[in-house]
């Protein structure tokens, strides 16, 4: 990749519980040049999660703050809870030619095409929402009540697939995540990138 491209910015889509977060884990981990953005959440920790690594846990005062400053490429109440993407971060890491995943929200996603139109949407869907329901009682994170939330949530996100570029099916973990991995691939691939890329040698053969 030249010096002079910039990496893609991918958004990523799913109701709670389709298993967003462990595609993206494993489309990191198995493809070179392509990292996750760590969002900021006024959301408590959970079990398992580290400040830094899953998200930046901040607290609303200093969340108002970032938003006063402009610092968010975008932002959203999700559950009574404040989301919000760094824009400094990511637009660095773009400028460095590495490929980006944003794990977002629909509202998120209508915000950051109106300031990156060339970005790449993904929607993840579970098989059914029975297998919904099933993995968020499985995962033991939420009350009864607040799956309940989800579930109907889900079927309001569903509502805004026709906003996305590509749609994944997350039934077989494994197919799911091959998926994914073309479209990254692809995406890499387009005649704009690859002219850039490959600018000397295109110069030569016209030449």
């Amino acid at each position: 990749m030249s010096k002079s491209d910039t990496g893609n910015l991918f958004v990523i889509a799913a109701p709670s519980g389709a298993g967003k977060t462990s595609l993206v884990k494993a489309v990191v981990e198995s493809m070179p040049g392509i990292t996750v953005s760590i969002s900021h959440t006024t959301r408590p920790i959970r079990p398992g999660e580290m400040h830094g690594t899953n998200y930046y846990f901040i607290d609303k005062a200093e969340f108002q703050h970032m938003i006063d400053h402009e610092d968010f490429l975008e932002h959203a109440i999700i559950f009574d809870n404040l989301y919000g993407t760094s824009k400094s971060w990511v637009a660095q890491t773009l400028a460095k030619g590495q490929d980006v995943i944003l794990e977002i929200d629909w509202q998120g996603q209508q915000q950051i095409k109106q300031l990156f139109p060339q970005s790449i949407s993904i929607f993840i869907l579970p098989p059914s929402l029975s297998a919904l329901q099933d993995r968020l009682i499985r995962r033991n994170q939420d009350s009864a009540d607040i799956i309940k939330k989800r579930l109907a949530d889900a079927r309001d996100t569903v509502s805004h697939l026709p906003e996305f570029d590509y749609l994944v099916v997350n039934d077989e973990f494994e197919t799911a995540l091959g998926e994914l991995k073309t479209i990254v691939a692809a995406c890499r691939l387009t005649q704009k990138r690859q002219s850039r890329k490959y600018a000397g040698l295109i110069e030569d053969l016209e030449a």
